[in-house]
């Protein structure tokens, strides 16, 4: 079975997948040697009449309500070329920052549609990989070649567009979804081009296994990530602790730091010191200097052997501290112990913050997997006499799908609903749009509009937006009994 890539972009009505939309997807296919194959695809996707979008995205990206409706298909029509067409076997789905944002969005379509929200990416020889990442590395290991640019005050910037301006690459039209995938592709093949073992090693690392094997080791590797600081190119030199539990992962402890000052702190005193957890800017505690690493994210590691004396000095980061602090590290299971119980306490947080929470079905995609007979029953809804069955028919084990069915089908076959149908996605509507917190989706959507209408030196276009989205929101607020 013959690989390809397949570079994808998204944009979207919002950026919480949860509760936002897909309304724009393109994506262009190229061979191994990032030749291109065949003709890109670029569709808008409808925004059904339950979804407000954030207006500060429709301004960044252009795209209106009103365009998905008139250009646009439906979700379920989209997922039919997306099986068909797009995601065929080998297929390595690539894009920038689509691990974290992209993928986030394509896997939450796919479970509201009732299709396997995995599958998509792992089998049939499929998998994914992010470039993003491949910039940061090559960034911090081996630059030459490329230009590199800045952002205004001098720190270094690695936003597609300042790339591909800096380095002359087409990208006529930032936050436009094909333009962007243009955008990256090109990317690639100067990445390609000016540092091809690189591209490759890391292109390796879509595969887990490929990863364990420069992670698991008691040897300190390098790591890339956007959770580390950008004065020294996002990039450390950490050692595997333990095997992280709830992930498929590992615990690593980021070497430029001395350990002693974190070995004698009880699990309560280094819990909030784990900084991804604090949702305080800036965070009032010390950042730990630990971090998860998992494998099915593409990680850009690489083994230390490459960490020349040039990385050294532009990281600033000696291997006499690598040592030193590794050194250290060892035999320190009390420590270990007292990171484990951290990350109990915040575990425990997390959840009973979920327990608080009313999550709508459409963002429950993470309580659980479904299961195989679910999965079976599944395959029936994208039948060609679905919209002729009383949803009834279909008794999932999941609760999960019962509720989704019916927002799947007046979302995606409003003409087919009956009149009891009708009444029910009506008050569904209702509650979403106007019902919940206080204030409402709708209330926060208007004083959102009425703020940016008031901002000095609103250009035309922007006014134009502005208007579009009051229309939409007016046009689909339910009138309550």
């Amino acid at each position: 079975m013959s690989n390809s890539l397949y570079f994808y972009d998204l944009e979207t009505s919002g950026f919480d997948p949860k509760q936002q939309r897909i309304m724009q997807f393109a994506g262009q296919r190229t061979d191994m040697q990032l030749k291109p194959i065949a003709e890109p695809h670029n569709i808008l996707v409808k925004l059904s009449d339950d979804i407000l979008p954030d207006p500060d995205a429709v301004l960044l990206t252009g795209i209106t309500p009103q365009m998905t409706i008139s250009e646009g298909v439906t979700e379920e029509e989209f997922l039919q070329i997306f099986k068909n067409e797009i995601s065929t076997p080998g297929t390595i789905f690539t894009g920038y920052n689509s691990v974290r944002f992209d993928d986030e969005f394509m896997r939450y379509l796919q479970y509201r549609n009732f299709y396997d929200a995995y599958e998509w990416h792992w089998a049939d020889e499929r998998s994914r990989w992010d470039l993003l990442d491949v910039v940061r590395m090559t960034r911090a290991l081996r630059p030459d070649g490329i230009k590199w640019p800045f952002n205004s005050d001098g720190q270094p910037a690695n936003q597609l567009g300042l790339l591909t301006t800096i380095n002359k690459l087409d990208h006529a039209n930032a936050h436009d979804a094909l333009s962007d995938v243009v955008a990256t592709t090109d990317l690639a093949r100067l990445l390609r081009a000016k540092q091809p073992k690189l591209f490759s090693f890391l292109l390796k690392l879509r595969d887990k296994k490929e990863v364990k094997k420069v992670v698991q080791t008691n040897q300190p590797f390098v790591y890339t990530s956007g959770k580390f600081s950008s004065e020294y190119e996002k990039t450390t030199v950490v050692l595997n602790l333990f095997d992280s539990t709830k992930q498929n992962g590992i615990v690593v402890y980021d070497l430029r730091y001395d350990p002693e000052p974190y070995l004698r702190l009880s699990s309560e005193e280094l819990a909030p010191m784990w900084q991804h957890y604090c949702k305080e800017r800036p965070c009032p505690h010390p950042r730990l200097p630990v971090k998860n690493l998992q494998f099915n994210r593409c990680p850009a590691v690489a083994p230390l052997s490459v960490f020349n004396s040039d990385c050294q000095e532009r990281l600033n980061l000696s291997l006499k501290t690598i040592e030193k602090n590794k050194n250290i590290l060892k035999n320190q299971p009390k420590f270990v112990e007292q990171l484990k119980g951290a990350i109990d306490i915040m575990d425990k947080k997390y959840q009973t913050k979920l327990v608080t929470e009313v999550i709508e079905a459409d963002g429950r995609l993470y309580d659980g997997f479904v299961g195989d007979s679910d999965k079976s029953l599944m395959a029936k809804i994208h039948s060609n006499n679905f919209v002729e069955q009383e949803i009834g028919k279909f008794n999932f084990s999941d609760e999960r799908l019962n509720q989704l069915l019916p927002l799947y089908k007046a979302r995606n076959f409003p003409k087919s609903l009956s009149t009891g149908e009708r009444e029910d996605w009506e008050k569904f509507r209702e509650n979403r749009l106007l019902g919940g917190k206080i204030p409402s989706r709708a209330v926060k959507y208007f004083d959102r509009l009425s703020q940016l209408s008031t901002q000095k030196n609103l250009s035309d276009n922007k006014r134009y937006l502005l208007e579009e989205l009051q229309l939409w929101g007016q046009s689909i607020l339910p009138i309550p009994d």
